[in-house]
Formats: C-alpha cells, structure tokens, sequence
C-alpha cells in the first residue's frame, strides 16, 4: 500500500504525526471529488497516497489480528478433532492443517511494520491462497462429510476476510477469485456431487462473494469520502487559523512602522511583572524624535511617516532581535525594553541609537539641533531588588529621563537615578 519510508511516521509509537497541509492543487481535487457523486470518488496521486498512510496502521491491525486469530482456531479445531474423530481422519487432517499456521503467522510478521506495496500485496495474497488451501484439503483429505463441510468453512473465511481488510479492490477481487476458484476446482473432484450441483453450488455462492465484494467497495469509497472531508476541514481550520493569527498579527502591529504597537508592548510588560520573569535588570528606554512636529510641517505628514519607519528600522538594528522589544509607543516616540542587562550594556545601547539615527542624516528643516532628525532618549532601570518599582513607576522615570534630556538641548541620553535609601528606612520596608 505505500513504501516503508512515507510510513515510517505514521507507526511511531510516540503516536500520529500532525496532518500536512494540502497544496493548492490537492485542495481543488478534494472539492472537485467531493462536489460530484460519492460512487465515482477515485483518490489518485498525493491524495491516495495519503489516505493509505492514514489507513495503514489500521488495516495492518486488522490483518494482524485476523491472522492469528485464525491461526489459533486452526489450532484449536485440530486439537477437538483429534480429541473427538477417529484417529484415521484426524491424521488424514494433520498435514494440510499443518499449512495453515506457518502461512498465518508470516503474513502478520511482514505486516508488523511498513514495507513496500509489493511486499505487502505479494504476503497477504499468498498468505490468504495457503490459508484457503489448508482449509479446503483438510476437508478433500478426511473426505465424506467433511469434504463439503471444510469448503463452506474456507469460502466463510474468504468472506470474513474481504469483510473487514481494508485493502485496494484489486487485492479483495484477487482474494475472492482464489475462494471462487478453489472452491469449483475441489468440489469438481468431490465424489459425492454430480457436475451440475459443483456448477450450481459455485453460482450460488458466487453470489454471495461478489455482493461481498461490492460492499467492501462501498466501504472503501466510504473511507475515502471521510478522508476527503477530513482533508478539507483540516484546510478549512488551518486558513482559520491563519486568519487569526493575521488578525493577531494586526492587533498588536504598529500599521505604518510595522514594528509592535503600545498595546502589545504594556501587555507583554504586564505579564513580565506579573510573572516576575525578569531574572536581572530590566533597562527601559523612551525615545522621541526631535522636533517631529516641525518636520512634519516643513516637509509634510508624507515625510513624516518615512522618517518614523526609518527610525524604527534604526532602533530595531541597534537592539538584540531575539529578546529586546521594540514599540512605538505613541506619535514620534518609541519604547524599547532591554531585559538582562546591567546598566553600562543598557546606555550603550541607548547611545548607538541616536548616533545611528543622528548618522542616518534624515533631513529635518524645522530642527532647531542640526540640519538631520536626532533622537532624545531617557533611560530607566529595575533591578530586582527594587521590588517597589512597578511597571508604571518605571515607565515615569524613564519619561523623567526623557524630559531632561529634551531639557538639556535634546539629541542626546538622559539616565533616571533614584535617591538612596537609607538603611533604616530599607530594613522597615521589608519588616513591613
């Protein structure tokens, strides 16, 4: 049914392997087969192969199981007969009934585990012949009543088997024409029929094997179907999926800059504080383009909006992408979160951004600091001992920052530093 190498996954004891996306083309074929008849379904290409993969543990179940099951009522019928017939029919049985066990166990062991088509079809063909055989000569070797009784049993057993394998209808055909086949060949050489009842029993019971035969059928056309909406619903929950993870996306993404916008931003540093996460000392940087207003005046808002997408380039360059976070907080200012980082590592990073903004040379007329747009930054810090700090008296400080350094003539770093603590006043703190 499929090569060991596309089933290798599908039998890991660690369990079943998350379905794949389907390609566009795929996703045109399923609808296009389910939107006709469900008679005329026929899964080709990829999509067969896939269904086989989903249905391979199953079926090789099931074959499994039938397998020696069978094996152990051949068994177990041996071992009544040899306790309940004559000694001269018992024996006449041994050797065929010998041939059943050893064909049974065989074909489980090949599907214990995937193997390529043809190995899988050669053993369950070959297997079901010598276990329809066995079954048949034990009946023509211990003759008389038995010759016609141990044929009905192989033609049950053939009928048992195209019931429950799930296997292509070639092979279920192929089981059926070896049952059909070695049934009119032994029954021709029965001693006790005339050729007109072998011939007239053999039509009967084709009947039976073909309506058989047709029912596996619809039952596999059955499987496929639900394989088939299965496919489309995966699709269907995965563009979903997709969708939200857009709007997501969107939720949280500053739309002209592309960076993360503030509502992102305080909700991760809320569930940072609130999670105590931070494992050294959390830097918090505000930055606010100078003169903004003014550029925007001079050069127009269109302007204005390349510089703020390029300063947020700028910013997002000089951070570390894996672990920093990066927002626009709000008109021309930005927020950038340093975690783990010691004070010298955080203001170095605050002095490569604006010297990369200020090198950057993005025109600004209306600036009263330079002929180029230069950046303001205020920095903050919280370690964690500083249990008293929340987020929103960080977040004030480095807006303190911020204000001196625009106080002091702008384009340049400002640091917040808290007044010491007197000792006195530390120890009642944590009494208190």
């Amino acid at each position: 049914m499929r090569d060991a190498k596309s089933t290798s996954s599908e039998t890991s004891p660690a369990g079943s392997v998350p379905p794949r996306p389907l390609t566009g083309a795929m996703a045109d074929e399923v609808e296009r087969l389910l939107s006709g008849r469900t008679r005329d379904i026929r899964l080709t290409g990829e999509l067969r192969r896939r269904f086989d993969e989903r249905l391979w543990r199953q079926t090789a179940k099931v074959i499994r199981s039938w397998m020696i099951w069978v094996a152990f009522v051949d068994v177990l019928t041996l071992a009544l007969n040899a306790a309940l017939l004559p000694r001269q029919v018992v024996l006449s049985m041994i050797a065929p009934a010998c041939l059943l066990p050893p064909a049974a166990i065989l074909t489980a062991v090949v599907w214990n585990k995937p193997r390529p088509a043809a190995v899988q079809r050669a053993s369950l063909l070959l297997g079901m012949f010598l276990i329809l055989l066995s079954v048949g000569l034990v009946g023509v070797f211990a003759g008389g009543e038995f010759y016609e009784r141990h044929l009905s049993i192989m033609l049950f057993v053939a009928t048992s088997a195209i019931t429950i394998f799930s296997v292509p209808l070639a092979w279920t055909i192929a089981i059926a024409c070896y049952a059909l086949c070695l049934y009119l060949i032994l029954q021709w050489h029965n001693p006790l029929l005339e050729a007109g009842s072998v011939v007239a029993a053999t039509l009967f019971f084709s009947c039976g094997i073909i309506a058989t035969v047709v029912a596996r059928r619809t039952m596999n056309i059955l499987a496929q179907k639900t394989f088939l909406l299965d496919c489309r619903d995966q699709r269907r929950v995965a563009e979903l999926a997709d969708a939200n993870a857009r709007l997501e996306r969107l939720a949280r993404t500053d739309p002209l800059t592309g960076i993360a916008n503030r509502r992102w931003m305080m909700e991760t540093l809320e569930s940072l504080w609130r999670h105590g996460r931070e494992t050294g000392i959390v830097a918090m940087l505000m930055c606010d383009i100078d003169h903004f207003k003014g550029l925007n005046d001079k050069l127009g808002h269109g302007e204005g909006d390349r510089c703020l997408v390029k300063v947020a380039g700028i910013i997002q360059s000089c951070v570390r992408a894996d672990r920093d976070l990066v927002s626009r907080h709000g008109g021309e200012e930005f927020l950038v979160v340093l975690p783990d980082v010691d004070e010298e590592e955080a203001v170095a990073v605050a002095r490569r951004i604006r010297e990369s903004v200020e090198a950057a040379a993005l025109p600004n007329p209306a600036s009263s600091v330079g002929p180029s747009v230069t950046l303001s930054v205020g920095v903050a810090f919280k370690s964690r001992a500083d249990t008293n700090v929340s987020l929103a008296n960080l977040q004030h400080e480095a807006d303190m920052a911020l204000y001196r350094a625009k106080e002091a003539g702008r384009n340049q770093v400002s640091v917040f530093r808290r007044p010491p603590v007197a000792t006195g006043q530390t120890a009642a703190r944590r009494q208190g």
